[in-house]
């Protein structure tokens, strides 16, 4: 009587871990589904097939018994996520993207392209590779561009590829990165001494202070995991040669962008938060000299990123090495030949709200060719949050309009200005048509419980972008965004897949946070899948809620 139990037993879980997507696909499909169903300007976004490690996931949960979590695996592989490319050969590149773009085009929906095989990729960490040349990679984004042929398609073109510039490689310490988020915070000056500093002459004022940016998370695009029906995954996101001492740069400010000392007089106090709601008024300064001109009561922009050798003359932008001036003839050439195409929507890489300054990255999309791109694409494969993200892009987008008319990005809006200054800056400056400006996409793959906050001094190198523990899913893709300048939240970074090993400093081989050897990167990585579902914010739905209850 016991053997014939346990063989019932055994039978019934292969029985449902067989049957569950059957079973559940509806859930699924209801846990899944855009917000932007019902809008006429709604396209409605493509999932490719899952990898077959996930798949083998959501199986071994339905065997013992899960239901509740292999069902909530099962909806989130199966919701709308990019599809990776990188470091095929443009036969095989050529061949994948056609099939993609072909079965999107098939079910009516929109596929998104991560193309992500610029040389010198991610300075040679995790997410190291790419192409071997601009030569090869023109050849590479000739062979795309066939596959894509006159079929519609959104593509978020290269992350990283601007916010980590090769002269930005220099710096290869991560060391006390997450230092500056843990700082003390100074709280916010009076509502009465903010206008009164404000209305002081800018002639009186010290240069306003940065707050220190947090980590912005150094590898941001994934190199792919395998995708069993040959979607290109298996080549874009697998690992290049990777050491375990040698992480992704600091995406903090870049050597080459630190701003250069000041008198003791204008330093700024230290400790202040990284919140661009919270950034303190500039205060006047008795010290000042009073006899320059007055100047108008706009606060002076921040003056930490970029170098003014960095910016230069935008019609004759000053690079620091012949690699960076290679990667802007990089990006510039996949700008020329996607969009080319008609059909398709190209976003260039501008980080995430915690990385550069918006006057440090707007030089940046100038030289890549912003102008004649869809719009950039924000927070891929990162943490920070929905308005975050949304303040940044806007300022972002109104700098691009401001310098489109001639205006210097030094004086626009920066994420370290007080809501109040900043909406000041853009009333003056900005144009009310949405369609004047560059709109943006944002990813929300992993970013429902908003960045890590890891314990000060627990380790070297805190790493806070590698494999944060407790993070959780974000909004479900759509077009339907409510915001006239994004036009999209998608899933670009694949949840699920690992960061890297993250030694976080040490000699490994075990992640001290996780007290587990990390899969590398790119591959998938089963408790971290399991994290996004149960923190997801919303939440994964996985029981269909009938009309009127």
């Amino acid at each position: 009587m016991r053997k014939r139990r346990k063989i019932l037993t055994v039978s019934t879980a292969v029985v449902a871990a067989a049957t569950l997507p059957l079973l559940i696909s509806p859930v699924v499909s209801a846990a899944a589904r855009e917000d932007d169903d019902d809008s006429s300007r709604a396209a409605r976004l493509y999932a490719p097939p899952p990898d077959r490690d996930s798949y083998r996931q959501v199986a071994r949960l339905a065997w013992r018994g899960d239901f509740r979590d292999s069902a909530g695996l099962l909806a989130m592989v199966r919701t709308p996520q990019a599809v990776w490319y990188g470091d095929e050969t443009p036969e095989r590149v050529e061949r994948l993207v056609r099939r993609t773009t072909r079965s999107a085009d098939l079910q009516g929906r929109l596929p998104v392209l991560a193309l992500y095989n610029i040389p010198g990729r991610d300075c040679g960490s995790y997410s190291s590779g790419g192409a071997d040349g601009l030569a090869a990679y023109e050849a590479w984004i000739d062979a795309v561009v066939e596959g894509i042929g006159d079929r519609k398609v959104l593509i978020v073109l290269e992350p990283d590829s601007l916010s980590l510039l090769p002269s930005d490689c220099a710096d290869e310490s991560n060391a006390d990165q997450t230092a500056v988020e843990e700082q003390p915070v100074e709280e916010q000056p009076a509502v009465e001494e903010q206008l009164a500093a404000e209305q002081q002459p800018a002639a009186e004022e010290p240069p306003t202070g940065l707050p220190p940016l947090p980590d912005p998370g150094a590898s941001t695009a994934p190199p792919a995991a395998s995708a069993p029906q040959d979607t290109g995954q298996d080549a874009a996101q697998s690992p290049g040669a990777q050491s375990p001492n040698t992480q992704s740069p600091d995406p903090r400010l870049p050597a080459s962008e630190s701003p250069a000392p000041k008198p003791a007089e204008a330093q700024e106090p230290a400790g202040l938060q990284p919140s661009a709601s919270q950034s303190p008024a500039p205060e006047p300064s008795a010290e000042q000299p009073g006899t320059l001109p007055e100047l108008p009561p706009l606060p002076t922009p921040d003056p930490v990123t970029p170098d003014a050798e960095d910016v230069g003359d935008l019609g004759t932008p000053v690079v620091e090495d012949p690699e960076t001036a290679a990667r802007y003839s990089e990006i510039n050439y996949a700008v020329d030949a996607l969009t080319a195409l008609g059909n398709t929507s190209v976003y260039l890489d501008a980080g995430h709200a915690g990385w550069h300054s918006v006057r440090s990255i707007v030089p940046r999309l100038i030289k890549a060719g912003v102008d004649r791109a869809t719009g950039f694409a924000l927070n891929v494969s990162h943490y920070q949050t929905d308005p975050d993200s949304a303040w940044y892009g806007r300022l972002i987008s109104s700098c691009l309009a401001y310098a489109d008319e001639g205006g210097d990005p030094e004086d626009c809006a920066d994420q370290s200005w007080s809501r109040r200054q900043a909406r000041r800056w853009l009333q003056a400056h900005v144009p009310d048509d949405p369609a004047r400006m560059k709109h943006f996409v944002t990813d929300t793959s992993r970013n429902g419980q908003g960045p890590w906050a890891p314990r000060a001094g627990a380790h070297a190198d805190t790493q806070s972008w590698c494999n944060p523990p407790e993070r959780g899913l974000g909004r479900r893709p759509t077009t339907r965004t409510g915001d006239a300048l994004l036009d999209a939240a998608l899933w670009v970074k694949t949840p699920g897949e690992s960061d890297g090993r993250c030694l976080r400093g040490t000699d490994g081989p075990l992640d001290p946070v996780r007290g587990t050897v990390n899969p590398d990167a790119g591959e998938w990585f089963p408790e971290q899948a399991l994290e996004l579902v149960r923190y997801a914010e919303p939440s994964v739905k996985v029981f269909r809620r009938f009309p009127g209850r």
